[in-house]
C-alpha cells in the first residue's frame, strides 16, 4: 500500500495492546501528516526512553532514575504494596490513595505456563523485609487463578516476619448491577461484606 516501511510500521503498531491493523493505520496516517513531525518526535521520544528508561533495582518499577522516584520519595509511608507488574503499579497511583512503596512480582505463579517462584522476584522482597522495617504488606494481585495461588504462596512464605498482611477487597464495582456479575464475583463481594455507614 505505501512500501515496505509503511507495512512494517503499520505491523508494530498493530502489535500494541487495544490496536488492531486499521487503528494502526490511522495512527501511522496521524503522525505522517502531523505538521510538527510527529512521528521524528515519537522516533525521538522512544530513542531516549529506550536510553534511559530502566528496571528500579529495589521495586522493579520502571524510571529513568534508580532507585526510582517512588523508592526515592522519603515521606513514603513503610508498607508495602504486592503487585504484578508495573501496569498495576502506575493504576494504583493514579488513584491518588495509596502513599506506600511497592515491589514488582513480574508475574503469577502459573503451573500451567510452566512459571513457578523462582520465576518471581520473590527473593529481592524477602530480603527488602530483612533489611528494613515494613508496617504492613498488600498483596493487590489479579482476582485470578494464578493471582490467588500467588497470594496463597507468598502468605505462607511471610508469616515469619509476623508482618500483618492484607489484600486488596474484591467484589461488585462501582456502577456494577448485581444482574450482569458472574456468580464468582458476588459469592467473594457478599463473604467481604463490610458494615453499612
Amino acid at each position: 500500500m505505501g512500501g515496505p516501511e509503511l507495512e512494517q510500521l503499520i505491523g508494530l503498531f498493530s502489535r500494541l495492546p487495544g490496536l488492531g491493523p486499521r487503528s494502526a493505520r490511522r495512527i501511522v496516517l496521524k503522525l505522517l501528516r502531523d505538521k510538527e513531525g510527529g512521528l521524528a518526535r515519537l522516533a525521538d521520544a522512544m530513542q531516549a526512553a529506550a536510553a534511559a528508561v530502566r528496571s528500579c533495582t529495589v521495586c522493579g518499577n520502571l524510571d529513568s532514575s534508580d532507585p526510582c522516584a517512588i523508592c526515592a520519595e522519603p515521606l513514603r509511608e513503610a508498607r508495602i504494596c504486592v503487585v504484578e507488574g508495573v501496569a498495576d503499579l502506575w493504576a494504583l497511583e493514579r488513584a491518588h490513595v495509596y502513599r506506600g512503596r511497592y515491589h514488582i512480582l513480574g508475574s503469577t505463579l502459573s503451573a500451567l505456563a510452566g512459571r513457578g517462584p523462582e520465576d518471581l522476584a520473590i527473593a529481592p522482597l524477602l530480603a527488602r523485609l530483612e533489611a528494613a522495617p515494613v508496617e504492613e504488606i498488600i498483596l493487590a494481585l489479579p482476582a485470578t487463578v494464578e493471582g490467588a495461588a500467588t497470594a496463597h504462596y507468598l502468605t505462607e512464605r511471610l508469616k515469619r516476619f509476623g508482618i500483618p498482611l492484607s489484600r486488596l477487597a474484591q467484589g461488585v464495582p462501582i456502577g456494577g448491577a448485581l444482574e450482569v456479575l458472574d456468580e464468582g464475583t458476588l459469592a467473594t463481594a457478599l463473604r467481604a461484606r463490610g458494615a453499612a455507614n
